[in-house]
């Protein structure tokens, strides 16, 4: 058995030779590592006899404890001569060392919710795995939609609710708008919901997880306009106050009268002169879905359709980044690629 006595005695001595904090480190590593001097002594307690273990235990401990004082002032010896001998000056800043940074779509959704919080809007976040009904019925979708097909949604293997139907991963943030009227309960309602949704979709501008952020407005005589005067609000705030947006007839189950939402493109400023521009090819991109709220949806979140109308819209935060920075392959935001990321 190792005499615990000799090894202080040991590391006296070997800590004269020692000159620098390197030799330092492997000598601390030597008698205090993992598989150091000290440990290697301690897992022999085990051929003590039981009634000395504890005896031998503390005295195991105590000559640690000083080994680790000898270590502490032979370091602070040493860095002491270091200083002297380089003239150091510890008034200097320290070396800068790289820092990490939020990711593109952190710094966006910040961005969005900032922008809709100055006029009365707040942020909420609904559930990513939901149920059919939110998803689905509640938002005048019937069951042979094309949507709910399971090449277009992710499924769950979970038990099915008789009422609420099967489990699956949100395919849109609008599963918020029926939550959201449940919990206000009486209008009126501004929200913006931001999150994450699934969909089998992969391809240059497709991912199957992405980003959306929902915004909904229900109260008295509400129309088109003020959905139109929001849009412009933001398409101004997010993108410059150089472009603009349109509202082009489309269908959605959910809303009545619906449309896309089109910007003009950052690249040709949307001329329509003729000229073929590579990006747009006519001056306007495509850019999200809106419309007035059907009532159909209304009345599944409990609210009077016909004292109270509404309008919605949904934006894909990964297409809004694509639009403002140039991005062309949004699967470049998600391959973790450093030198990509460090760029924002």
């Amino acid at each position: 058995m190792e005499n615990l006595t000799n090894v202080v005695s040991q590391v006296k001595k070997n800590l004269q030779k020692v000159s620098d904090l390197e030799k330092l480190e492997e000598l601390t590593i030597r008698y205090l590592g993992r598989h150091g001097l000290i440990n290697e002594t301690l897992q022999k307690i085990k051929e003590i006899d039981p009634g000395k273990r504890r005896e031998f235990g503390q005295k195991i401990n105590a000559v640690k404890e000083e080994i680790n004082k000898l270590f502490l002032i032979k370091k602070n010896q040493l860095i002491k001569n270091d200083e002297a001998l380089t003239d150091f000056d510890n008034t200097l800043p320290g070396r800068p060392y790289p820092k990490g940074s939020l990711h593109m779509i952190s710094y966006a959704t910040e961005e969005i919710s900032a922008i809709f919080s100055k006029i009365g809007f707040i942020r909420m976040t609904y559930p990513e795995i939901e149920r059919e009904y939110f998803s689905f019925d509640s938002l005048n979708m019937p069951p042979d939609h094309p949507g709910r097909d399971d090449f277009e949604t992710f499924f769950l293997k979970a038990q099915k609710d008789p009422q609420l139907g099967k489990m699956i991963l949100s395919p849109h943030t609008s599963s918020g708008q029926v939550r959201e009227m449940w919990r206000v309960g009486t209008p009126p309602i501004r929200m913006i919901s931001i999150g994450k949704c699934y969909r089998p979709n992969w391809d240059t501008t497709h991912t199957p997880m992405f980003h959306q952020f929902e915004s909904l407005c229900v109260d008295r005589s509400i129309n088109i306009t003020h959905l139109k005067g929001t849009i412009d609000y933001f398409v101004k705030q997010y993108f410059g106050e150089d472009r603009e947006a349109r509202l082009r007839p489309h269908h959605f189950q959910f809303t009545e009268p619906s449309f896309e939402v089109d910007i003009t493109c950052g690249v040709c400023h949307g001329r329509g002169d003729g000229v073929k521009c590579r990006v747009c090819k006519s001056g306007w991109l495509e850019l999200a879905g809106a419309g007035m709220v059907h009532p159909n949806v209304l009345k599944h979140g409990k609210i009077n359709a016909n004292e109270y109308n509404g309008w919605a819209f949904a934006f894909g935060i990964e297409r809004l980044l694509m639009v403002r920075g140039g991005l062309k392959n949004m699967r470049d935001l998600y391959t973790g690629d450093i030198r990509f990321l460090e760029q924002f």
